[in-house]
């Protein structure tokens, strides 16, 4: 077969084509998702010994590649060619769910014909650091598949390493296992990979963005592990569609204005009202709660804006857990709050095996909701990009159909 297959459909399970659509960025549209994004038809790539291609029926719409798409904090293109790889474009991508159409010589635990999703933790497989059995996510090789790498999700066939391949749901649709695999993993990372402040039964959890795609999972994997979590949203629809997911209570945070970088220490006038700002912030945390106690773990991915009250409402001995930056990057910590209280600052960057195993697994027993919001055409893909970096839509995961001609199907 050579020519590629309309949108909507796959070819026979095995059969792959030489050529496929995909929503591609080059490095000259970079700026609105809605104009980087193109449907291009392109080859379909060849696989190396440890990979495996999957034929796409749905694929997740996240916030990293409004990054790619707008060539900020950097030009993904332009890294993997300076690594020599030969391609001027970028297809990302970084959740799918499909089916296995192929797989590499030295590829024995997936076969041809499996319904599988990814999980977004990529490396080097010969990375010293891999090999001599550390956290491969740390490896100096490790970086996000459907990011950093190309060929992700928004084409009609992605390539992942077999490692990276996990079995799909049998009761989710093609949509709805889509959806939560990246902001999963990662929040099951975050809350449980950090010895010394992993979430256990009776903690208590402050979740940044609770009604939102990585939020909804922080919410579920602190409920379904004898947690409690308090969700910080922007107004009472998103609070109360947070504890429908298993939130005990919800903070709005407009009712606060004390938001961004900390006066300095030494601006007596400032720092008086920001601390103010900062306690009744935890006052709410409180009454949110139903008990007079701080997180034990804060949950956190704005950053700029919130890093410092984060620290300060957290509880001594307490971590707060970042993921992203999507206020801004450039977050300060009075210090005064963080060594004196012992409180940990911990960076969290995506999934190793055993972890994305154990979030998927909970999926697959029905324990955690996907949270499909918004589900797209293909040819929306960069529609969907630009909502979300508008904020338009911050209701749960959203999805796009890919190989799949309509909603509903892939559930058995």
């Amino acid at each position: 077969m050579s020519n590629a297959v309309p949108i909507g459909s796959l070819p026979p399970v095995g059969e792959v084509p030489q050529k496929m659509f995909a929503q591609v960025i080059r490095a000259d549209r970079f700026g609105d998702p809605r104009a980087a994004f193109q449907v291009e038809e392109v080859d379909v790539p060849e696989l190396k010994p440890h990979e495996v291609l999957i034929g796409v029926m749905a694929a997740g719409i996240n916030y990293n590649n409004v990054w790619a798409a707008r060539g900020i904090p950097i030009n993904v293109i332009a890294v993997r060619q300076k690594m020599g790889e030969p391609y001027d474009f970028h297809i990302g991508g970084s959740d799918v769910s499909g089916v296995v159409y192929a797989v590499g010589s030295d590829v024995d635990d997936v076969a041809i014909g499996d319904e599988v999703v990814v999980h977004h933790g990529y490396w080097n497989l010969d990375d010293p650091w891999v090999k001599a059995g550390k956290d491969p996510m740390i490896a100096p090789s490790a970086c996000i598949w459907g990011y950093n790498t190309n060929f992700g999700s928004f084409g009609q066939f992605c390539v992942a390493q077999s490692h990276q391949v996990l079995p799909k749901a049998s009761h989710l649709t093609w949509e709805e296992a889509a959806a939560p695999t990246l902001v999963g993993t990662t929040a099951y990372r975050m809350l449980f990979g950090w010895e010394g402040n992993v979430l256990k039964e009776g903690d208590v959890v402050l979740v940044w963005g609770g009604s939102g795609g990585l939020g909804g999972q922080a919410i579920q994997l602190a409920k379904v592990h004898g947690a409690r979590a308090v969700a910080v949203v922007s107004d009472d629809e998103r609070g109360e569609y947070c504890k429908k997911l298993g939130a005990v209570g919800y903070i709005n945070r407009r009712d606060f204005s004390h938001w961004g970088v900390a006066p300095h220490w030494k601006d007596g006038a400032g720092q008086k009202e920001w601390t103010a700002g900062c306690r009744a912030f935890g006052k709410a945390f409180w009454e949110a709660l139903g008990e007079r106690r701080s997180p034990d773990i804060v949950f956190e991915h704005p950053g700029e804006a919130t890093i410092p009250t984060s620290i300060f409402v957290c509880e001594a001995g307490g971590m707060v857990v970042i993921c992203a930056g999507t206020t801004g990057f450039s977050a300060s910590v009075d210090l005064r709050y963080h060594w004196v209280r012992q409180k940990r600052l911990q960076g969290s960057h995506g999934s190793n095996d055993e972890q994305a195993a154990a979030y998927n697994q909970l999926v697959c027993d029905g324990k955690i909701d996907p949270c499909l919001g918004e589900v797209y055409a293909f040819e929306d893909i960069g529609k969907a990009h630009y909502e979300m970096e508008e904020g338009e839509v911050v209701f749960g995961n959203k999805t796009a159909l890919v190989g799949a001609p309509e909603r509903g199907l892939g559930r058995k």
